[in-house]
């Protein structure tokens, strides 16, 4: 199969997140996208960002353009949200976003009258009606179809560090599950999901795509729900691996670590330089240990097996990445990851209020809100920084 890829300009970024409704008293989720959806849509329509719906009811979408810096995809984050908000607040719906939901369960949830999620919940059965899982997704640009496959095996090795920093879903339809990002494993269960296969070009991933076609597997690349995927439509590498983040400071910190892990992959095929890799059997171990630990999982980093803690190693990566932050313009933002290693991660934090709170999950439910609304704006932390 010869699949183009589209003209995209260098380490450009845009931003996806998927946003849960909830009642404001009862935490609980609410059916009530296409509500919002009939109006914001319209609203948005000559707005950089744009508002959809997703596989639930009870979900909504928000997308950036794209943006030169993490800062402007950020932006136009924060102006859709607003957007948004002139339609949940009146109605009583509180916005908020995790890996999952704390108590929710899935039999409680519509599916979105989609052909599209219709065919994939047929398919899927009770595994695909279990996907009560919220993510963010960032694109980054990407201006030589020769570098898409190489940087994507790159970046696998760094699964783990992404995965331990956007952990937020350690409680699934109301049980505390032992993990810091349950999602990770519940997702992967989809077909065409998980890890990516190991391709080293693009002619390789051309002759996969039509192998899982031909045989009736997938209809078309947009079904490729790897961790980490090429976005041919899009002319990106998109990191798909990342639970829901909680606050927009974290996602801009998230955002900006893969923008200048691209980056710096990029510079070094174009000097020439071999990509560093590990061994796939170690990348499946570094997602489970990732997501069974969070920031506190030991991770294997090289190809000899050596292993150092994934906060450690992040704070490592802070420092030695700094300068290409400040040149792609998103010091500040990527100055969040350190911020996220010093307070915790989201699933930290939900540990500590349902400890707080007996276990009561609702009070989970209402600081993931508080979170989501009352905490910094990215230009208040920014300035504060």
């Amino acid at each position: 199969m010869t699949l183009p890829f589209a003209t995209s300009a260098r380490s450009t970024v845009g931003i996806e997140w998927e946003l849960m409704l909830a009642d404001r008293d009862s935490g609980d989720l609410v059916p009530r996208a296409r509500n919002v959806l009939d109006v914001v849509e319209a609203a948005a329509e000559h707005e950089r960002h744009t508002i959809t719906g997703e596989l639930l009811t009870n979900t909504v979408e928000i997308t950036s353009g794209v943006g030169d810096t993490v800062a402007a995809a950020v932006d136009d984050i924060a102006d859709a949200i607003r957007t948004v908000r002139t339609v949940t607040d009146p109605q009583g719906i509180e916005l908020l976003c995790a890996g999952s939901h704390p108590f929710a369960r899935w039999y409680d949830q519509a599916v979105t009258d989609k052909t599209r999620y219709h065919k994939l919940i047929e398919r899927t059965q009770w595994w695909g009606r279990n996907m009560m899982i919220w993510g963010i997704h960032v694109h980054i640009g990407v201006e030589d179809v020769n570098k898409v496959m190489p940087i994507v095996n790159a970046l696998t090795a760094y699964l783990p560090h992404l995965q331990a920093l956007s952990a937020s879903s350690p409680f699934w339809a109301g049980d505390r599950t032992g993990y810091a990002s349950n999602r990770a494993l519940v997702f992967q269960q989809l077909p065409t999901a998980g890890l990516p296969w190991p391709l080293e070009t693009w002619d390789a991933y051309g002759a996969y795509l039509d192998d899982m076609v031909r045989t009736g597997v997938m209809e078309d690349a947009t079904e490729v729900r790897w961790d980490i995927r090429p976005a041919p439509k899009w002319g990106t590498i998109e990191v798909r691996a990342c639970d829901g983040m909680s606050t927009l400071p974290e996602l801009a910190a998230v955002a900006a670590l893969v923008q200048v892990l691209v980056e710096r992959f990029s510079r070094m095929l174009d000097a020439g330089e071999a990509l560093p890799t590990i061994q796939p059997w170690f990348v499946r171990e570094n997602k489970w240990r990732a997501a069974r630990y969070g920031l506190e999982a030991d991770v294997i980093v090289d190809r000899s097996g050596a292993q150092r803690q994934v906060s450690e190693h992040l704070a490592e990566m802070v420092d030695e990445l700094a300068p290409i932050a400040a040149e792609l313009h998103c010091a500040k933002e990527f100055a969040g990851v350190g911020t996220i290693l010093a307070q915790g991660a989201s699933y930290a934090r939900q540990i500590r209020v349902a400890d707080a709170a007996g276990g009561d999950l609702r009070e989970v439910v209402q600081h993931l809100i508080r979170e989501f609304r009352g905490g910094p704006t990215l230009r208040e932390q920014v300035a504060l920084g």
